[in-house]
């Protein structure tokens, strides 16, 4: 395979260059995010964990997320390249650190496509319940056969948008992500609106004491907390997949994401601060200490903070998961579109739809083992696939992290140039990836104890411990098969390993086709 290259080993890949523009991306990253399905999810468990303390968890979260975003932004900038993670591990570390960032993040996100199927899924049936007024269809998807057909035709269904060009991709993105935005921004008007009238199921007035990570009442608990609230803000990176196909492929990725995190936690701040005043941590009815509710916290208060227009909240819900079921398909594919092309993995995978000017191939591999792990695991065992939905948490630490020290290792040469290059592409990143390495480190050991996700053990050891770390070998695995069979990568002969000069700005206007 002939890959054509720039002085740092770079090329394009066919990809429709400009077909993305700044509010394109950010409606794809807030997409990918799925913040109703996310904060419906995760809301209740960080109320658990930290009670009244959760919007101080979620800023917390978000400042290494911010901070990795910053060292993305600069490692785009330099090199921007779909592979992203991938690409820029393999020139700052080199081939064999490069393959496995690359895998970190295409096993997140392939867990992540089944996980947003099946939560597409529950919220179908939910909705037609609401709908026909009829409890017992919500319980259609109970049923392993009709819960796995469904989510196979939702997988299809977001496959072809996703095979498409970029401009579907959007059209779909801002009606979906739009209307989920103004549910949620619905929501929780009319929770602080009922806060102040006095009719809120359990009012209680915002403090400043609720944004204090201090007042958490335990490292465990605060260790806990923060993990969910990784997770929360994980999807973000999906805009620079995107770079080849953006317009100013060096700088709007990079903007976009860092506006996109920006977005994210001023509305998730907003939404818990309302949650948390109008119903309370309390166990009553609707307080959100209540466990019958934690899992699905939107859909229990969905009623008494909107009344009849409550079901806006569960469809709401369904358009964010199967807006981000849609729009996670671009991280995969991309990556796997770069590593085939710089022969890291076969060649087909660098395959490009040339129709649609998309890495046709790559997408379908996603979408086919995405849809066969989620119909293998709901026949198996409901718990072995909710604890790999857990173990992602370490993934996305393992590939965030490597790659914001990536970044770090990639500008050593320049990093005292400036004062911007010293915070942007040392100090940022390199706390960013601290914080993720040692959360990373954390949740391994947590992750052990057997009573840890669902309470599932082998021997003694946690599931959750054990499918993390079965992703993780797998990926060795793969990564020696490939290195016996295709040596050119792992020798650094297709994309090869470097340092900034100091003049990637100037350099890199263009790169060949």
């Amino acid at each position: 395979m002939a890959v054509h290259q720039t002085e740092r080993g770079l090329s394009k890949k066919g990809l429709s260059a400009g077909s993305v523009g700044l509010l394109g991306a950010i409606v794809i990253g807030i997409s990918c995010i799925a913040p109703a399905y996310t904060m419906t999810a995760a809301l209740g468990p960080t109320v658990s964990e930290v009670g009244l303390q959760v919007p101080a968890i979620i800023l917390v979260g978000f400042i290494p997320m911010l901070l990795v975003a910053f060292g993305y932004r600069e490692l785009n900038r330099a090199m921007p390249d779909s592979g992203t993670s991938f690409t820029w591990a393999t020139r700052a570390f080199g081939p064999w650190i490069g393959w496995m960032t690359g895998w970190g993040l295409i096993a997140a996100t392939i867990l992540v496509l089944s996980n947003l199927a099946g939560i597409a899924v529950d919220f179908f049936y939910l909705m037609l319940a609401q709908i026909f007024g009829n409890p017992d269809i919500a319980n259609l998807a109970l049923n392993p056969v009709i819960n796995v057909v469904t989510c196979l035709a939702f997988m299809a269904a977001a496959t072809a948008i996703s095979y498409r060009d970029m401009q579907t991709t959007q059209k779909v993105q801002y009606v979906l992500v739009g209307f989920q935005l103004i549910v949620l921004l619905l929501f929780g008007i009319v929770a602080f609106y009922q806060v102040a009238n006095g009719s809120a199921f359990d009012p209680v007035p915002v403090s400043l004491e609720w944004f204090n990570p201090f007042a958490v009442q335990s490292f465990s608990a605060f260790a806990a907390g923060l993990s969910l609230s990784i997770f929360i803000f994980w999807g973000w990176d999906v805009t620079l997949t995107m770079n080849e196909e953006t317009k100013g492929s060096r700088s709007t990725p990079g903007r976009a994401a860092t506006l996109t995190v920006l977005i994210i936690v001023v509305l998730y701040l907003l939404i818990a601060t309302a949650s948390i005043s109008f119903a309370g941590i309390g166990t009553g009815e609707f307080g959100l200490g209540n466990e019958d509710i934690q899992g699905n916290v939107f859909f229990a208060l969905a009623g008494p903070v909107l009344g009849p227009l409550a079901i806006l909240v569960s469809i709401a819900v369904l358009s964010s998961s199967a807006a981000s079921l849609q729009s996670t398909f671009v991280s995969p594919a991309r990556t796997l579109l770069a590593m085939g092309h710089y022969g890291a993995l076969p060649e087909r995978f660098s395959r490009i739809s040339p129709r649609f000017l998309t890495p046709g191939f790559a997408t379908i591999v996603s979408s086919v083992v995405a849809s066969a792990f989620y119909a293998i695991m709901r026949f198996v065992s409901e718990d072995v696939l909710w604890d790999t939905i857990t173990a992602l948490g370490m993934m996305i630490c393992f590939y965030y992290g490597l790659t914001a020290f990536a970044a770090v290792w990639y500008f050593r040469k320049q990093l005292f140039v400036s004062v911007r290059n010293f915070f942007f592409q040392l100090l940022f990143p390199l706390v960013g990836g601290i914080i993720l390495a040692v959360l990373f480190y954390t949740t391994i050991t947590e992750s052990m104890d057997p009573e840890y996700g669902s309470g599932s053990n082998i021997g003694g050891v946690g599931l959750v411990f054990i499918l993390g770390m079965a992703v993780i070998v797998s990926g060795i695995v793969l990564m020696i098969i490939q290195a016996i069979r295709r040596p050119a990568f792992f020798r650094g002969e297709t994309l090869e390993r470097g340092a900034s000069n100091g003049r990637d700005d100037e350099e890199l206007d263009e790169l060949p086709v």
